[in-house]
């Protein structure tokens, strides 16, 4: 299906001329020529005609919005109060649609959570309100985007020296400018404008990162094999050959830098609401080899439903990726960031199938367990979504693609504010974020994911104006703010929706200051710019301060066991998002799968005695109040109830000597997420 059908309806009554072919015409001339109608996009040429700038908008795709518009309705924002300016506005246009009671068509308001009628802002929304919304800002700024006409193949972009002339489109047609923003997530016009960019993860020797490169070491997160499954197409037989999305070459070597790229999706508009839906229906071109590793998984014991599944507002949904094997498709767009519009358009295409089949293949296939069939036969596609594009959305997720290098490259340091970060003009706060990037068959003889980091860098960072700029030997009069200047690491921060429209409004303002003054992009004044950044409410700092280190729980008396010494039962994930942490971080069993997870400690203990018993964990709201845990001595087991709400109160109880003691922490019927640090024994009475 080609990425093109989708058609004017997605942000209102566009120009027919805009997607017509015609014969070269004479060149036309604006200030400002933004190549790219994602949010940042919108933004920018919003921002510029604010400033009494002449602008064109080039989509080089018939979808304005980008992944804003295309099903990410599930705002992945970090700490919502550095979200300034226009971008503040358009969460706020979210909230005041759906103040309107006449919207909520499917659904009661008030048992809809994510709207809260005090908060000025909403961050969760339906595909076609955020279409709506961006259309409105295009309209009033005047704004009428030229869709459906990429760069030319051949001579795309003019150049004087360091300064891009003109842009020529497919179709023939010619933009000159004195400014350019790239706005696109691909990075398309600073490549043929001859930019330095990379593609792929950097090592971590090569800007002193901990979170580049390979790293299986990070293999304790929920998007992974939890059960041995088999890699072979005839399993147990290497010389079959491999299922498809493997990589038999994998993993490298830890810490090393590789050509390979996070897996991209779409993100899914889905609904339960059975007089709004359309039937998973099984896709033309449906390889029952794809699948393959997801029904093996299913069938070695896990049963995790493998969709993150995010309700919006009218019982729709935004569904992202979950568990081993789910809507990422793994290892297929590795030749996406420099391909041409034939080798993406085949990537697109098998994104697409695969996804559909991934649907119709969980919902019906018979060796999908049938409680996952049940599950997923409350859903369909929504209706009165994409209409236009059989309810499929337009927009696949570019989640990195090319990435500039520039003098100053965003890392990992920034993030974590470990060096100061020059000239901010906006700040971000997600996680380091990387999806799975690789399966490869461990040594062991199984497949296995890699690539996928979570890590927090607690608290808002800036992002500096240079991270945009190019090299000023390379050119003088471009923007990038959605490709930028960062590595592999920190752009999993940074490639966050209302971050990339922050940074658009923020190189629209500076491409208007650097053509008032005749001046290269890198020129700029930075109190200038900051200036007028603050006056149209972008947020630079952040009062608020940062969560700073990680607490540690240290000094404890008596046997004290980390949550590394303990046996797994089930997936559990690591983090380190509330403190004090003892050891390196705590377990957590997700707030899912309850009953199927366990942790249980085996404390060696010298002599029996009378002991206290604390369970190590961290406080906090979103905690169970009724965690049940076992200690089992011998043939005695003594039960005891926790509220994580709540520091326990230790329980006294005797032991025996010798290994026969053992504390295991469950998770059946538990109200909240389930947290284990370690364990504790402190003898009473002098016992030693």
């Amino acid at each position: 299906m080609s990425r093109l059908l989708v058609a004017a309806t997605i942000l209102g009554t566009l120009s027919s001329a805009s997607l017509a072919q015609e014969d070269a015409k004479p060149a036309e001339d604006f200030d400002v020529v933004i190549y790219g109608g994602t949010s940042a996009g919108i933004m920018a040429s919003v921002q510029a005609t604010h400033m009494d700038k002449s602008v064109v908008l080039i989509e080089p795709s018939t979808h304005l919005g980008g992944l804003t518009t295309g099903g990410l309705g599930w705002t992945d924002s970090g700490n919502k109060a550095v979200i300034g300016g226009l971008s503040r506005d358009f969460y706020e246009a979210v909230k005041q649609h759906y103040d309107v009671p006449a919207v909520w068509k499917y659904e009661d308001r008030a048992k809809y959570s994510r709207y809260r009628p005090a908060d000025d802002a909403m961050w969760t929304f339906e595909p076609h309100v955020a279409a709506d919304i961006m259309s409105k800002f295009l309209a009033q700024a005047g704004v009428e985007p030229i869709v459906g006409v990429p760069l030319a193949t051949k001579d795309a972009v003019e150049k004087e020296g360091t300064t891009i002339r003109s842009i020529t489109l497919a179709d023939g047609r010619t933009f000159r400018g004195t400014v350019f923003l790239d706005c696109t997530y691909e990075g398309d016009l600073m490549a043929a404008a001859g930019v330095s960019y990379t593609v792929g993860r950097e090592s971590n020797a090569k800007y002193g990162e901990t979170l580049n490169g390979v790293g299986t070491r990070w293999n304790t997160h929920l998007h992974r094999f939890v059960r041995k499954v088999d890699p072979y197409v005839t399993p147990g037989d290497p010389q079959s050959g491999v299922l498809p999305g493997i990589d038999p070459d994998g993993p490298g070597e830890e810490g090393s830098g590789d050509h390979r790229v996070q897996a991209y999706n779409y993100r899914l508009c889905i609904t339960d609401v059975k007089e709004n839906q359309v039937p998973f229906a099984k896709p033309d071109g449906y390889d029952p080899q794809q699948y393959e590793l997801l029904l093996r998984n299913f069938e070695a014991g896990d049963h995790r439903l493998p969709l993150k599944i995010d309700m919006m507002p009218n019982r729709k949904t935004d569904v992202n990726n979950n568990c081993a094997v789910s809507t990422d498709y793994i290892g297929m767009n590795y030749e996406y960031p420099d391909g041409d519009a034939e080798t993406r358009e085949k990537i697109l295409d098998a994104h697409e199938t695969y996804i559909r089949g991934l649907m119709w293949t969980l919902a019906n296939h018979p060796r999908t367990p049938e409680k996952i069939r049940t599950k997923m036969s409350r859903w369909g596609w929504a209706a009165d979504e994409y209409v236009e594009n059989d309810h499929f959305p337009p927009q696949i997720y570019v989640r990195e693609a090319r990435r500039m290098v520039g003098d100053y490259v965003m890392t990992e340091h920034d993030c974590r504010r470990t060096r100061t970060t020059p000239a901010s003009i906006g700040m971000g706060s997600y996680n380091m974020d990387s999806h799975n990037v690789q399966r490869y068959v461990t040594k062991e003889g199984f497949v296995q994911n890699e690539g996928d980091v979570q890590e927090s860098p607690r608290g808002a960072y800036q992002i500096g104006y240079r991270s945009i700029t190019p090299k000023k030997s390379e050119c003088t009069n471009l923007l990038v703010p959605v490709a930028l200047s960062a590595s592999h690491a920190a752009y999993g921060s940074i490639r966050m929706e209302p971050v990339f429209m922050i940074l658009g409004q923020s190189a629209a303002t500076a491409a208007v200051f650097a053509l008032d003054a005749g001046s290269a992009v890198q020129d700029v004044p930075y109190e200038t710019l900051r200036e007028r950044l603050l006056e149209d409410g972008q947020v630079l700092e952040y009062a608020g301060g940062s969560s700073g280190p990680v607490k540690r729980l240290t000094g404890l008396k008596g046997i004290v066991l980390d949550d590394t010494a303990a046996e797994k039962t089930g997936v559990w994930l690591s983090s380190t998002s509330v403190g004090p942490v003892y050891g390196a971080s705590y377990l957590h069993d997700d707030n899912e799968g309850k009953g199927e997870k366990s942790v249980t400690f085996t404390p060696e203990l010298k002599q029996p005695g009378t002991y206290e018993i604390r369970l190590l964990y961290t406080v906090n709201p979103n905690r169970a109040t009724n965690v049940p845990v076992q200690v089992v001595t011998g043939r005695e087991i003594e039960r005891f109830v926790i509220d994580q709400k709540k520091p326990m109160k230790p329980v006294r109880l005797m032991l025996a000597a010798g290994k026969r003691t053992k504390i295991v922490v469950e998770t059946t019927e538990t109200n909240g997420y389930v947290v284990v640090d370690g364990v504790q024994l402190v003898p009473v009475n002098g016992e030693k």
